[in-house]
């Protein structure tokens, strides 16, 4: 099982967006448009960016399990995602905004 430090380890690697340059991206017409849809108008993805730059604003010492479980998840996503890479130009792709509201931009 992994520790708490390494969770924050493989976070801080997996999320190479600010808080305020997720926050920014979010506002986005793009941003709201890609990802899977749970039905209530937000993307699965949308959702879990907002909860990263709450993340990334707030102490370590404040974190919850519940916060550590969704960085888990946020790595977990990361990962699979770029594993999936489409060959080609992807600075204007799906799979790439849907990896920024993950939190991650691959063109970076």
């Amino acid at each position: 099982m992994t520790t708490s430090d390494d969770v924050r380890s493989e976070f801080g690697e997996a999320v190479n967006m600010t808080a305020s340059e997720l926050e920014k991206w979010l506002d986005t017409e793009e941003s709201k448009g890609a990802g899977q849809h749970s039905g209530d108008g937000e993307s699965i993805g949308h959702e879990s960016g907002r909860r990263i730059v709450g993340l990334l604003r707030e102490k370590q010492a404040d974190r919850t399990a519940e916060d550590e479980e969704h960085m888990r998840k946020v790595v977990g996503y990361v990962h699979r995602h770029l594993a999936q890479r489409p060959s080609g130009d992807v600075r204007e792709t799906r799979w790439r905004y849907s990896l920024m509201n993950w939190g991650h931009d691959p063109c970076k």
